[in-house]
């Protein structure tokens, strides 16, 4: 189950910087800006952050299941769309589609992992869920490049649809161990006004404001990260893609080492702002160029694996931030402030790039991992005492 699941939040994260990473050769054959391109991106944020919340209630409602088969089918379209695109007005298509599929994959993945993991074992499954994403990150610049280079950039993008094709099929064959039962039938009385409420609690606001900060600093690195570092430092495209696909590796790393910290830790805001504080560093000098451009994968896997450790912790604190019978809908909101955060921020970031400022990328990278260390600091549920209150 645990791997199911993982399966599906990796592929989720492959479609979301799938075409981002052939950006570089999009903007030549269709002859349009980063800014106009950044704006698919920004648009496809804006869809899968309405629809996120939305897709909690649904999780909540009718089950996870039936959620999670219909985004994975749109997920699909969209990079179907995409690769079929030959001008910008289908980019903007396949963004609008493959921002509703990208919408449910939180809600329904933490639905399943809370209902179904052994508690003892939750911080495990929580690690296992972030390293298939990450990894999922990581493929997309590799996939891209080489598909490309053979058949073109169109032909890349028709893949990663037949691979989501087959992951459909798999899933589809194994679907009764995803089954769990709607939390509405298990926690009947509650209405509308209720649940805006539990959304409203300052603990599920603060965890929002971290994602949203997350989200602002994953779409510079994951969206522009090759194309400013190519600008940065003068380098080409396969180093500055080994580079973002060295940081995502390493984001993975950091991520299966962060299971283990987690369910050992006492104090998972330490965890988390030590982490956070230490992939700031690390960013804070990629945006100088102090180092030579050989040093660029090792720098951006250090980054990645300091930001990934922060991972599994941080899930345990929205958990415990949690009230019971809300896994859907409060996931479902917290975790669309990661699609808050790269609402606007991929136009900034391109005209930012068209400007010939690929520095600034990095430095508005230093700047939110900053702010989202006084999110963390102002949770309830930071402890490991809270989080097992919270089983």
């Amino acid at each position: 189950m645990i791997a199911l699941v993982a399966l599906a939040h990796g592929l989720s994260h492959f479609y979301q910087i799938a075409t981002a990473v052939l950006f570089p050769l999009i903007k030549d054959d269709l002859g349009v800006s980063y800014t106009a391109l950044g704006g698919t991106i920004a648009l496809y944020y804006i869809v899968s952050g309405i629809c996120q919340t939305l897709a909690g209630f649904a999780v909540d409602r009718y089950g996870a299941r039936r959620v999670l088969f219909t985004g994975l089918a749109l997920a699909v379209a969209g990079a179907l769309l995409a690769g079929l695109a030959h001008n910008f007005p289908m980019l903007v298509v396949a963004a609008v589609v493959g921002g509703v599929g990208n919408s449910v994959f939180h809600p329904v993945d933490f639905s399943i992992l809370n209902a179904r993991v052994d508690k003892a074992r939750l911080g495990y499954a929580f690690s296992w869920h972030g390293i298939a994403g990450y990894l999922g990150y990581a493929a997309a610049p590799a996939y891209g490049i080489a598909m490309a280079s053979a058949f073109g950039w169109r032909g890349a993008l028709l893949g990663a649809a037949l691979i989501g094709a087959a992951v459909v099929a798999l899933l589809a064959v194994h679907g009764a161990t995803l089954q769990v039962r709607p939390a509405k039938a298990r926690h009947e009385g509650s209405g509308l006004g209720a649940d805006l409420r539990v959304l409203a609690q300052a603990p599920v606001l603060m965890c929002f404001g971290y994602f949203v900060m997350i989200g602002v600093g994953f779409i510079a690195m994951q969206t522009f990260g090759i194309s400013a570092m190519v600008s940065l430092y003068g380098v080409n495209v396969a180093l500055a893609s080994a580079a973002l696909t060295a940081y995502l590796i390493g984001g993975a790393t950091g991520i299966f080492f962060g299971g283990f910290l987690a369910v050992r830790a006492s104090r998972h805001d330490l965890v988390a702002v030590s982490g956070m504080a230490a992939s700031a560093a690390l960013t804070f000098v990629l945006a100088s160029a102090w180092l030579p451009a050989a040093a660029l994968p090792l720098l951006l896997a250090a980054a990645g694996f300091s930001g990934g450790l922060t991972n599994p912790s941080r899930d345990l604190i929205v958990r415990a931030s949690t009230p019971p019978g809300a896994t859907g809908k409060v996931y479902g909101f917290v975790y669309s402030g990661l699609d808050v955060g790269s609402m606007v921020t991929p136009v900034i970031f391109g005209w930012l790039l068209d400007r010939g400022e690929p520095a600034a990328v990095f430095y508005t990278v230093v700047v939110v991992l900053a702010l989202s260390i006084f999110t963390v600091l102002q949770l309830p549920g930071r402890t490991a005492a809270s989080a097992a209150q919270a089983r």
